[in-house]
């Protein structure tokens, strides 16, 4: 008796510590709130992010966050503040780099946007509310529209070289000065009749021109990049100096090459259980017919949110059921579904999520093989394998602790923790036999063996190694892919607003929690329960500080990553 209670005892020490940790306060949670805040004012006030006067005026704001931020007392914040602490500081100083990077692709490309200086001027009038005389100003417009159109044509004729990624910048640069030319004009447009008599005619041929120019630069990226590869994606590889430096950031302590081994580590495992598998279907060692087999079983045309909302309870009811996690009752009720049009899926053919569960499938308006190929890739068995990724316990219940729980480290994010914790249930349903059938598991492996190939094709794409169309090429022959599928996945990952590393944080992230779970949950300090609990109340962040929270380390003020979750490899 009076070992089970001192074990009782125990028990409600840990968790009452663990709840404590959670809710523990932190100096630095207004201060990272304020920088946030700050970094957002300036963003929107300087709405020209390519330009001298937004580069110095973040230079200032940078350097005057670096020093508030060392006057701190480090010695004297909490393990928790100092998590804080270190994440602030990596973030002032990965914006500082990102600035730097910026401005010297602003002085490379500026030769592309003569014209600039005449639009900066007229929005900084009107930022301060300057009022601007109509004639001169109309005079200003035309001498505008006339270099707008000269460099203009000598891009179009050859005269003015730019190459791929200079051509992309432009355009972006000249859509930017697009929108706010366009609200600068319209605060004054009406408001002051005499400037409004004088620039009326001429302020539609200034839109006109812009937006020529705008369309010229992305035939000429779109031609120029379709000569070298033939895909029509057009990317930004950022070279390995780069991708270390974002790993760096990331407190991922391998390289390149390290990476790739473990990918391919990864991917031998989900060779062999796919041949498992393939043999339970009888197809012996040809597990892409047995891939292709699992693919017909896809619903009936109409049928398939049905089945999302089947197979969400289901998971629901499976990880409770095996006491892996508690989900709050409005988590269960909150989310949504709602459909992705054509569109969305040329760069999402299969479902995304967060807020409610977006799903791929095909329209009445696709052609018969554009609806053939959504549909065997949101089959039953891929399906099943994704919902609960997309939902519960993955994203939605993820972006549901989120808003409730330490909500300013929620600038923290990274796909190590988001996508990473999503791809970890994955894992771990597997290892508690969530695959009730050879199906299941060959639908939860084709997922699997997507993350080991993101990994791959991505590193090698932003490293210079590998062009659009080889990854597309890898993805339809080595994992399976149908190739309008493979297309959109590689247009999403290079094209799709998503940062370098994002590919590869699925399956890192996803091996971190692993390590984490066997270090803390397998080793009896924690349970299941409190092991999630404590991960989604700490909200976002890189998964080493996670770590470094739930093993109570005390970390120094010149703290550098060196966690081998994966093991030691050459």
């Amino acid at each position: 008796m009076r070992k089970l209670l001192l074990s009782f005892f125990l028990c409600f020490v840990i968790l009452q510590n663990v709840n404590a940790q959670s809710n523990e306060a932190s100096l630095l949670g207004p201060l990272i709130t304020q920088y946030q805040a700050d970094e957002n004012m300036f963003n929107r006030k300087y709405a020209l992010k390519r330009s001298d006067e937004y580069f110095k005026r973040l230079e200032t704001f940078y350097a005057e966050w670096l020093k508030k931020l060392k006057s701190l007392p480090f010695d004297k914040l909490t393990k928790n503040e100092r998590v804080d602490y270190l994440l602030l500081k990596r973030d002032i100083n990965a914006d500082i780099r990102a600035l730097k990077q910026s401005e010297t692709e602003f002085a490379n490309t500026k030769f592309s946007v003569p014209f600039d200086n005449a639009l900066i001027d007229f929005e900084q009038k009107r930022r301060v509310g300057k009022q601007q005389n109509g004639k001169e100003t109309a005079q200003k417009f035309q001498e505008l529209i006339e270099v707008i159109n000269q460099t203009d044509k000598a891009v179009e004729n050859g005269s003015l070289t730019v190459n791929p990624v200079q051509a992309n910048w432009a355009q972006q640069t000249v859509n930017q000065h697009l929108t706010v030319f366009t609200e600068a004009y319209k605060f004054y447009d009406g408001y002051d009749p005499q400037f409004t008599k004088e620039t009326k005619k001429v302020y539609p041929e200034v839109l006109e021109a812009l937006k020529n120019y705008s369309k010229t630069l992305g035939k000429t990226a779109k031609l120029s990049v379709a000569k070298d590869d033939g895909s029509g994606i057009i990317g930004n590889p950022i070279g390995r100096a780069s991708f270390l430096d974002l790993l760096n950031d990331e407190m991922i302590a391998y390289t390149p090459e390290q990476i790739e081994a473990i990918a391919m580590k990864e991917f031998a495992w989900c060779d062999a259980e796919m041949l498992k598998a393939s043999q339970q279907m009888g197809f012996g060692n040809d597990w892409k017919k047995a891939l292709e087999k699992v693919k017909t079983a896809y619903p009936e045309l109409g049928k398939q949110p049905e089945l999302v909302y089947e197979l969400a309870n289901e998971a629901i009811n499976f990880v409770e059921a095996n006491k892996l996690i508690e989900v709050p009752q409005l988590a269960k009720e909150g989310w949504r579904m709602r459909m992705l049009s054509p569109q969305e899926q040329q760069f999402a053919p299969f479902f995304l999520g967060g807020e409610s569960v977006l799903i791929a499938y095909p329209t009445e308006d696709m052609s018969e093989d554009a609806k053939m190929m959504t549909l065997r890739g949101n089959n039953r068995h891929f399906s099943r394998a994704v919902v609960f990724h997309e939902l519960i316990p993955g994203h939605n219940l993820q972006y549901f602790m989120q808003s409730r729980y330490k909500t300013y480290r929620r600038g923290f994010s990274t796909p190590f923790w988001s996508e990473g914790w999503s791809l970890y249930w994955e894992m771990l349903l597997w290892d508690k036999n969530f695959a009730k059938t050879p199906e299941d598991k060959i639908g939860m492996l084709f997922w699997r063996m997507h993350r080991c190939a993101r990994i791959i094709f991505s590193m090698n794409y932003h490293l210079n190694k590998w062009t659009p169309k080889q990854c597309i090429d890898f993805l339809v022959d080595r994992v399976g892919f149908e190739r309008a599928n493979a297309e959109a996945e590689v247009r999403r990952s290079f094209t799709g607003g998503y940062g370098p590393l994002y590919q590869i944080g699925y399956m890192l992230g996803g091996l971190q929690f692993r390590a984490l779970h066997k270090e803390l949950v397998q080793s009896g300090k924690l349970t299941n329960v409190q092991f999630h609990d404590r991960i989604l109340k700490e909200n976002n962040m890189p998964v080493e500080m996670v770590r470094a929270l739930l093993t109570n380390q005390i970390l120094p003020e010149n703290f550098s990553t060196k966690w081998k979750f994966a093991g030691a490899l050459n």
